[in-house]
Parts: structure tokens; C-alpha cells; sequence
């Protein structure tokens, strides 16, 4: 009898009345509630960090007071190619076919279409064969033993 209670007592209706049941140690919220309310408290937190991040000052290091100081020139601007990474070629290198987000990048710094993505079908000066000797020779240290003294 006591436990029947016990079990009573442990399950309540849901506090969002959702009708699950909610335990006390989920704060009478059944368990896809419970996720959602946790869910949204680490939303809240998050914000609220972005928050504080955006209205603190930046820190100052002397190099950018120093240059503070000094009157302006326009090299002190970074250039616009520089923050712009290079375009991607869209066609290949051998057939001049248009290839788009489809071209495969070869070793040699070129792009390929599919039938020409194979080092042997459009004539690859990457030397593979060196390339796999140092991968080898960098992945197997060479290791020797020390001499043994004679008696």
C-alpha cells in the first residue's frame, strides 16, 4: 500500500498540461517538456553572452594605440583582393568543358572535368611517385640500436 502511494505521489500531471506525467525532479514537467524548457534556458544564456560580448570594449594592445596615433594612409586599410579568397576556375583545364561546383582539383593545382581527372588523361606533371616516398619516409622514422659493447 505504501508504495502504491509512493508511486502516486512521484507522478503528477505535466505542469504544461501536455497530458504526459512530470516527476519533482524534472520541475513536474514531463520529459519532452522538460527538454524544451532546457532547451530554451541555454538560448537565453547564450544571448545573453552575446550580448555582454558585444557591448564590452575591445581590448587595446600598445600596437594598435601606437598606430592609433599616426596620421591615416590608405595602406593601413587592408586590401579588398587579399580578404577575397581566388575565385575557383569553372572549366577544364584540357577540354575548356564548363565544370561548375563539379570539377575535381588535381594535384597539379588544376581543375578537371570528370573525364579528365585522372592524372594519366590530361598529361599530370605531379611527380606521385616522390610524393609517396616522403609520406613513406616521414610515417617510418629511421631507427637504429645502439652498438653493444664487446667484452
Amino acid at each position: 500500500m505504501a508504495e502504491k502511494r509512493r508511486c502516486q505521489e512521484d507522478h503528477r500531471p505535466c505542469a504544461n498540461n501536455c497530458s504526459f506525467f512530470g516527476s519533482p525532479a524534472t520541475q513536474n514537467l514531463c520529459s519532452k517538456c522538460y527538454r524544451d524548457y532546457r532547451l530554451k534556458e541555454e538560448q537565453a544564456a547564450s544571448a545573453k553572452l552575446a550580448v555582454e560580448i558585444s557591448f564590452s570594449p575591445p581590448p587595446t594592445s600598445p600596437a594598435t594605440v601606437s598606430s592609433s596615433t599616426a596620421p591615416y594612409s590608405p595602406s593601413d586599410e587592408p586590401s579588398e583582393a587579399a580578404a577575397e579568397p581566388a575565385p575557383r576556375p569553372t572549366r577544364c583545364k584540357s577540354c575548356r568543358k564548363r565544370v561548375g561546383l563539379t570539377g575535381f582539383r588535381c594535384r597539379c593545382g588544376s581543375t578537371y572535368c570528370g573525364q579528365h581527372r585522372y592524372p594519366e588523361r590530361h598529361a599530370c606533371a605531379f611527380d606521385y611517385k616522390a610524393a609517396g616516398r616522403e609520406a613513406i619516409a616521414l610515417a617510418n622514422p629511421v631507427v637504429k640500436a645502439d652498438k653493444l659493447r664487446r667484452i
